[in-house]
């Protein structure tokens, strides 16, 4: 019985430190190495800890003088960290509950235009590459004028960013 517990403590050990080190270290740094990120907890880690085809960016704590920019910059920081890895997805979830997900090919594209591409554009294009848990898509592709279609994206970008975590943050759940 005691071999079976120190195995099992380091198994559970293993998955701790190889979560921390592959993704967690990333997202850490990459907040301590910007102040404007400062303020903001993420928990970046592997789905269910040991999928490493699926990835979960979940936010833990954004401070009152965040923006949703802020938080963006912060997933976009991480996809260019993590843009020579292929990754199915990327579960985008608040205090351990998922809400949506990104297709992996479209978070590595982000982390290759990182520091190339216009950031507005990025920002602007994020929620119509934003599905459901259902893989549904959760905002629509707008097409027409230009200052119609940013409109209309802006706004989406502006609700996305409330039902992945500033409404329950609001409500204080």
């Amino acid at each position: 019985m005691r071999k079976i517990l120190i195995i099992l403590v380091l198994l559970l050990s293993s998955i701790g430190l190889w979560n921390y080190f592959a993704l967690q270290k990333k997202v850490t740094d990459i907040i301590d190495s910007d102040y404007r990120n400062e303020g903001i907890s993420v928990f970046f880690h592997f789905e269910w800890l040991v999928n490493p085809n699926v990835i979960v960016f979940d936010i833990r704590e954004v401070k009152s003088d965040k923006s949703p920019m802020d938080v963006s910059r912060v997933l976009l920081q991480l996809s260019e960290a993590l843009k020579d890895n292929n990754y199915k997805k990327v579960i985008l979830s608040f205090k351990g509950r998922p809400k949506f997900m990104l297709e992996g090919d479209f978070f590595k594209k982000t982390g290759m235009e990182y520091g190339i591409q216009n950031p507005v554009y990025t920002l602007r294009s994020l929620p119509q590459n934003v599905y459901n848990l259902d893989g549904t898509q959760a905002f629509p592709t707008w097409i027409g004028g230009l200052i119609g279609v940013l409109g209309k994206q802006m706004e989406d970008l502006t609700d996305f960013h409330k039902q992945w975590y500033i409404n329950e943050l609001v409500s204080g759940s």
